[in-house]
């Protein structure tokens, strides 16, 4: 017995040392935001106040020592989340996540982002203002990496730390520009169904993308001072780091605002991820200052204000990816058909480290309009050549100039500048200031084909008649400055016209833009406060009259008395997507089996690439008021099916599905049932305690697809609703009062798990509540957290 307690008192102290051990060891692990650090290539001290929600706010003699000290202070809080965006255009997550990443790293380090990336670094000034403050940045982070603790993150990977250079800073510009395009989701599948279903079928879905409009207004014044498709969605569903989806903003003018003054509101939407896709900082210097929020690993805010003006952005949208068939030399494999003869591809040998594994050896082949996605991609069937024709790496690239000169502008005209400057990815990039002055700017470089050219399918390469024939001028572009309806605005919608036309694109729904303009056109006197309750609004315009539109053709007569009552609840409906709602529930479900029945079977597999896209919501959108339709048949039956049909066998589905799911009592089939959003870590996706430690949530969110409040999901045969994308913050800058503007991040300021700042703000979000954007010195300097650095001797 008293051997028993002896090996039982060892073992108890045992594990208190190991407890012990583990909670001193992570205790080294926390960001530091009190006290004094030494830092190199500063030439005074720089002090950094930490507000109650973990923004630096960042008090240096000069830009230089500003610049250094962010990057340290980023780097702090985010380093892992670095990490991740700098190795995706240069296809080097295999390194960290093993095998199951080496298809997603083949095919973003053959697009040819880090090619691009070297070209551009060796023809940029280095004497540049631009640059210098990249380079500051750059060593705050290397710094950091030298003296700073390792992640936790790290640790669990086996992971060492990496210095960053420029490059790193262009593979993330690569990488978003990459993902705020939408040709490859869309470009492929309507070649299939074109090919394999034939003219009248493409017709019918190519036709609705200039049906139903919201058009955002031009106006300018002066100043007053499918196999490829699903392939390309599951190597995207495979990265750690969260892709650009859509986007909110709108400007009122003076004329539009209770005190007189401009009002800013803007919410990025971008895929949910753990930590925030945002980092905020408040930088100010004897002549500068500026309330950023900038992405991992770039120096320059592309959302921002200080008290002179603010800016932000949301996706344009435009079309700047088109594909080619190149014509092979049916001699030579490695020469591609152009006009003036056989060319050679250019060839580009690559390798990927594989952790746990041998590395993995490709070529590129690359031709005159880019690499050659079958070498790239797993699983195309398609024998013909296809290669990848992107803006971003064809032109000039001077991402770096325009995000400096967007944050460091002195009026309007020279922001305007800055904007122009933009090749890809398009934005839409929207301002106002304190001299009354409104605007918004759809900037990218545009271009022109033949008239009677279809971007929406994989071109002719060979021919030479598919080629751009006219780059349009920035002043063509779709602006408005000062318009005399006194406001601008854009949710991702079609502007009304480019050099005389539609310019060609993937622009989202009208939903929001509808339920915008409804909101701002009659109203003249908002208020922050107004604002914020509109940022939050969950009220769809479309969904009502879609559900009109479809309940004409339901036989009431022939249905039950759960279906009738079903039916009246979603005839009553006024589109609010609130979380005890019932009708979004029905809408939702009846909007799946709706697109199924319609076309599930002419698309077979294609199918699964079109749900869930922008286009499928646009179509759907017109068919729901088409009485004829070649989409209406079911070819799988010997009867022809009518809108009818499918309409009435849609709605039995939905019902039949629901009770199943919910339970017999309709009443009780809340949206807050189906729907919960969780913000997921790249190494809490493994689940178990890794998902409880790292992730943030679940939680019961309001808001529903195509709402201003846009929680993004997806729509499947499940009948859950997991909320994958969103505002990534919502901000609000009022001129009447910007020192107390206000913000939210989905989560919270830090990506480091021991941090309080991890997700702080994570409840505040879900309930449609802000912080406050604090530009008040003597406020900020009663901050409980004071870091100083000071120059190393």
């Amino acid at each position: 017995m008293k051997l028993f307690k002896k090996i039982f008192k060892i073992f108890l102290l045992v594990v208190v040392l190991l407890f012990v051990g583990v909670w001193l060891f992570t205790k080294t692990l926390h960001p530091t935001y009190n006290g004094e650090l030494e830092l190199a290539n500063i030439s005074d001290k720089v002090t950094v106040y930490y507000d109650e929600v973990g923004v630096p706010h960042i008090n240096a003699q000069n830009q230089q020592d500003a610049y250094t000290a962010l990057g340290y202070v980023h780097a702090q809080d985010r380093l892992w989340q670095m990490e991740l965006i700098r190795r995706i255009a240069a296809g080097r997550l295999a390194e960290v996540f093993g095998k199951e990443l080496v298809r997603t790293d083949k095919f973003f380090s053959g697009l040819g982002i880090e090619e691009a990336a070297s070209k551009t670094i060796q023809n940029l000034d280095k004497n540049s203002e631009a640059y210098k403050m990249t380079e500051a940045y750059l060593n705050g982070i290397n710094q950091f990496i030298d003296e700073g603790a390792k992640p936790l993150e790290f640790y669990l990977v086996g992971l060492d730390k990496e210095k960053y250079t420029v490059k790193d800073v262009y593979n993330v510009f690569g990488y978003m520009a990459f993902s705020f395009a939408v040709a490859h989701k869309t470009d492929p599948m309507l070649t299939e169904i074109k090919e394999k279903l034939g003219e009248v079928y493409f017709n019918e879905l190519n036709g609705a993308s200039t049906e139903n409009l919201t058009l955002i207004k031009n106006q300018k014044n002066p100043e007053i001072k499918a196999e490829f498709a699903k392939a390309m969605n599951n190597l995207l569903d495979k990265l750690p780091i969260s892709p650009f989806i859509g986007s909110n903003s709108w400007v009122l003018g003076p004329e539009k605002t209770k005190n007189g003054k401009v009002i800013f509101a803007n919410d990025p939407h971008i895929g949910f991820s753990q930590p925030s896709v945002w980092y905020q900082s408040h930088i100010k210097t004897p002549n500068y200052e500026m309330y950023g929020f900038n992405l991992a690993l770039t120096p320059f805010p592309l959302l921002g204000h200080n008290r002179n003006y603010a800016y932000g952005l949301t996706m344009f949208e435009n079309d700047d990816v088109d594909f080619y068939y190149e014509e092979n030399n049916p001699n030579n494999s490695l020469e591609y058909k152009t006009p003036q003869g056989y060319q050679k591809y250019k060839l580009i040998d690559k390798t990927i480290k594989v952790k746990g594994g041998a590395d993995t050896t490709y070529q590129v082949k690359v031709s005159k309009h880019g690499p050659v996605m079958n070498g790239l991609i797993d699983f195309i069937e398609d024998e013909r050549p296809i290669a990848m024709q992107w803006i971003y790496t064809k032109l000039e690239n001077q991402l770096l100039d325009v995000s400096y000169k967007m944050s460091h502008a002195k009026s309007l005209s020279d922001f305007k500048v800055g904007a122009s400057k933009l090749h890809a990815p398009g934005l839409n990039i929207m301002y106002g200031d304190a001299k009354d002055n409104i605007a918004w700017f759809a900037s990218g470089k545009l271009y022109k084909y033949r008239d009677s050219l279809n971007t929406k399918v994989i071109l002719d390469g060979a021919s030479g008649k598919d080629e751009i024939v006219e780059w349009i001028d920035f002043e063509e572009n779709p602006q408005a400055i000062n318009p005399d309806w006194n406001y601008v605005y854009s949710a991702n919608n079609q502007p009304d016209s480019i050099a005389g036309v539609l310019y060609p694109g993937y622009y989202l729904p009208e939903d929001r833009a509808k339920r915008i303009e409804y909101l701002l056109e009659d109203k003249n006197d908002w208020t922050k406060f107004d604002v914020s309750e509109m940022i939050n609004d969950v009220t769809s315009p479309v969904a009502p009259e879609n559900i009109m539109k479809i309940a004409k053709d339901i036989d009431v007569t022939q249905l039950t008395a759960s279906e009738k009552k079903a039916f009246n609840i979603l005839k009553n409906w006024d589109g609010h997507y609130g979380k005890k709602k019932v009708a979004p529930v029905i809408y939702t479900r009846l909007w799946y089996e709706f697109v199924k029945n319609t076309f599930k079977d002419e698309m077979g597999d294609a199918f699964e690439q079109f749900v869930n896209t922008p286009f499928e919501e646009k179509v759907v959108a017109a068919q729901v008021r088409k009485d004829n339709s070649v989409w209406w048949d079911d070819i799988s039956t010997k009867e022809k099916e009518t809108k009818q049909d499918v309409v009435n066998k849609s709605f039995q589905n939905t019902i039949a599905f629901l009770q199943k799911q919910l339970g017999e009592n309709v009443d009780g089939w809340y949206w807050k049932r189906v729907t919960t959003v969780e913000y997921e870590h790249a190494i809490g996706k493994a689940g178990g305690l890794l998902r409880k430690f790292f992730n943030v949530g679940p939680f019961e969110t309001n808001g529903g697809d195509q709402v201003i409040n846009n929680q993004i999901y997806k729509i499947d045969s499940t009948g859950y609703y997991k909320i994958i994308a969103g505002p990534s913050t919502r901000r609000i800058i009022d001129f009447s009062d910007v020192e107390n503007s206000i913000t939210i991040l989905p989560t919270g300021q830090s990506g480091n798990v021991f941090s309080e700042h991890y997700k702080d703000q994570a409840e505040k979000y879900v309930n449609g509540d802000f912080v406050k954007m604090n530009l008040n010195q003597s406020d900020i300097e009663k901050s409980e957290n004071k870091l100083v650095f000071l120059p190393k001797k």
